[in-house]
């Protein structure tokens, strides 16, 4: 069986359109989308209703011409939100910058997606004893520790979170425990 054939089990789609998340919520659970245009939303999962499998869902966010849905995030209370652009710039920001709203809003700026930062690669929920890992189209995974990213306002550019070769672009970020550097021993 191929991916597609279970997809179109779980939820119906319309030509184009891809699946880009998964969660299992509590049913009290809140739901942040970003776009790739730098725009989110956080809303309550009781404003989504129970649908069957075999059908299309209700909207999370009014998407402007052009834009699309490139993360989600279940948000738990004490975390920062970081969000990622495909030209090495991101930023980390306190929930609490994401007011509340009913879904199928415009929602807020989330960061400002221009020349510089390029397109939203992702968002993550993340903490100060995480690691990002970053993922470029060339191959390069680079790790650092999210306490080294500053914590800065919602409608920002951000600050760069890493260099990249001429013609490179940021393509994927994940959130990841925080190892500790091994040391050799002394003897």
């Amino acid at each position: 069986m191929r991916w597609t054939d279970i997809q179109d089990i779980a939820i119906a789609l319309e030509e184009g359109d891809n699946l880009i998340g998964v969660a299992e919520t509590s049913g009290e659970n809140e739901v942040i989308l970003g776009t790739e245009e730098g725009m989110s939303i956080r809303f309550h999962e009781n404003d989504l209703r129970p649908m069957g499998r075999d059908t299309y869902g209700v909207a999370g966010i009014k998407l402007e011409e052009g834009d699309r849905v490139v993360d989600m995030i279940l948000p738990e209370s004490g975390a920062t939100i970081l969000t990622a652009c495909e030209n090495g710039f991101g930023k980390r920001s306190p929930l609490d910058d994401y007011r509340l709203q009913a879904r199928a809003g415009k929602g807020v700026i989330n960061i400002k997606a221009t020349d510089r930062n390029g397109k939203v690669v992702g968002m993550k929920e993340i903490r100060d004893e995480d690691d990002l890992l970053m993922i470029t189209e060339r191959g390069i995974i680079v790790r650092i520790p999210v306490r080294e990213i500053r914590s800065m306002g919602r409608n920002t550019q951000g600050v760069r979170l890493l260099r990249l070769d001429e013609g490179d672009k940021l393509v994927a970020i994940a959130r990841v425990e925080h190892e500790e550097e091994e040391r050799p021993d002394a003897s």
